[in-house]
């Protein structure tokens, strides 16, 4: 196929020896045979170079050495074991928790852009800037996402209803405006500038700021509508019960609606029980179950815009390069600042994405072997099934949502981003453990909540694991030996937030005490 068309290029090309009829044929094919040269690049689709001229494995020699480890590995089972008490509680309840004003100061609206885990956090902001500008939240509102053209609405990922419950208490919600404010919408922002809008909140602004902007447009008008939102409440300088509130909305008020419950009960029930593969109904709870099977989550975040924004090589040589450097110009003018760094400059400081190949090593290094079960959180992988192929060799019981589940199973999520991502997220929670390749907002969203929680998560020492890999010539046992050393206080111990970091990320001692 590949030789029948670069003779039509060819011939086109010279037309004394072939006319204009196989210029007009090759127009023809070429979306027929090439559909990812004729694909808008903001869905990130693998190029066809990468997908023709797969990768080799760029660290053969440990590779060698991880497939023919022993199975199973004495090692793993430490892994497997749950944390011990670390001596903190989730403590997100207010101590002195005053009644809710009668009268509300008006309405506040905010529009939310991002993935589903940046939205998340936007949520959690929301609630806290009502309650100090004693306002009525209204149901934020989700932007679609320019990327993956996902127009999922709040009450499409999350059961308002339980939200509204869980903060009855703490803040006055509302679904939707009443009807002397329904003018107030995203189109009417969208035609012109309205006085009713706020666009200058700066990013991390702090309780003081929305006091001097916000609320005086709240009293004149009635509402305020604040777009964009996303990321726009500091961390540090907050009233202890704001922070709290913002956790209590983060880890018990935002939960999912029951049809992304139902189906993530049922991946986590078919992992802990390999033969199992009945549908929806009748699926319990088996968590706690003697001799139920265990399972480690992969967020392999390793899509085209991560891997040309990171201005990495990833091996697939300089077809792949030229491909990457071309997107780059494209949705970033070029202006990325790791692109000024040498890849060995990159990997030395951290800076590089773990690719399918290296984290499959990291976790074989760590004592996983053939006998894990992995289930893979990711929804495009750059380069498709080749680029994963390595990973699968070392973990051939690997899963994900569509191995795991019929079609019909995954009808309500099927082309909707957020949803499953929030599928993702579900089974990443109920996972013994979690590990992502590289950083990132499901990273840090599970980081965080999973400390909350105090489950065992494996977060990769980036910057050793890009100095181990530069080393071609390091054996398999002295790379073993590194990679457990540099992870011994990385699999979920508590870390104390430090000034300017995400409560959502590190919840202690904001959201957490002492038990």
């Amino acid at each position: 196929m590949v030789a029948a068309t670069m003779k039509l290029y060819y011939y086109n090309h010279h037309p004394n020896r072939g006319g204009g009829a196989l210029a007009g044929l090759l127009m023809l094919l070429l979306p027929v045979f090439f559909p990812s040269l004729f694909s808008p690049l903001s869905h990130a689709s693998p190029s066809m170079f990468s997908e023709w001229n797969a990768p080799k494995p760029r660290h053969s020699h440990l590779l060698k050495s991880a497939l023919q480890l022993e199975s199973p590995s004495g090692q793993q089972s430490g892994f497997w074991s749950p944390l011990s008490n670390q001596g903190w509680k989730p403590c997100v309840q207010s101590m002195n928790q005053p009644p809710l004003p009668t009268e509300s100061g008006g309405y506040v609206q905010v529009f939310l852009d991002g993935g589903l885990n940046q939205q998340r956090m936007g949520i959690c902001d929301a609630v806290a800037v009502a309650k100090f500008l004693n306002a009525t939240l209204v149901i934020p509102h989700l932007e679609v996402n320019p990327v993956w053209q996902d127009s999922s609405s709040f009450t499409d990922i999350f059961d308002v209803d339980h939200f509204m419950n869980i903060l009855k208490d703490d803040i006055s919600i509302v679904k939707e405006l009443p009807y002397e404010y329904s003018w107030s919408t995203r189109e009417y922002y969208a035609t012109a500038i309205r006085a009713t809008r706020i666009k200058t909140a700066p990013v991390h602004a702090s309780a003081n700021w929305y006091l001097e902007n916000v609320l005086p447009v709240l009293r004149s008008y009635g509402i305020a509508a604040i777009a964009p939102f996303s990321h726009r409440l500091a961390f540090d300088n907050m009233p202890m019960d704001i922070q709290r509130l913002r956790c209590k909305v983060n880890f018990q008020a935002l939960v999912f609606v029951p049809h992304i419950q139902g189906l993530g009960d049922a991946l986590v029930h078919r992992l802990r029980n390999p033969h199992a593969r009945e549908y929806l109904r009748d699926v319990t709870e088996v968590r706690d179950r003697q001799g139920a099977g265990k399972f480690v989550v992969l967020h392999l975040r390793f899509d085209k815009d991560m891997a040309a924004h990171s201005a990495c090589d990833f091996g697939g040589g300089r077809a792949e390069k030229l491909a990457l450097a071309k997107y780059r110009q494209v949705i970033w003018q070029g202006r990325v600042l790791n692109s000024q760094f040498t890849d060995e400059e990159l990997r030395n400081q951290g800076r590089c994405p773990l690719t399918p190949e290296e984290i499959g090593l990291l976790l074989a290094a760590l004592g996983f072997d053939n006998t894990t079960r992995l289930y893979l959180a990711s929804h495009k992988v750059y380069g498709g099934e080749p680029r994963i192929a390595t990973l699968r060799k070392l973990f051939p019981l690997m899963e994900d949502k569509k191995s795991l589940a019929s079609s019909g199973e995954r009808a309500h999520i099927m082309g909707k981003a957020s949803l499953l991502a929030a599928v993702d997220y579900y089974v990443s929670m109920h996972s013994d453990i979690f590990i992502s390749a590289s950083p990132g907002n499901m990273h840090n969203a599970l980081v965080g909540h999973r400390t909350y929680e105090n489950l065992k998560t494996i977060r990769p020492n980036m910057a050793l694991l890009g100095q181990l890999f530069l080393n071609k010539s390091m054996e398999w046992s002295e790379f073993q030996h590194a990679v457990v050393e540099g992870h011994k206080n990385r699999q979920g111990q508590i870390r104390l937030r430090k000034p300017k970091q995400s409560i959502y990320t590190y919840p202690a001692t904001d959201c957490m005490c002492h038990a």
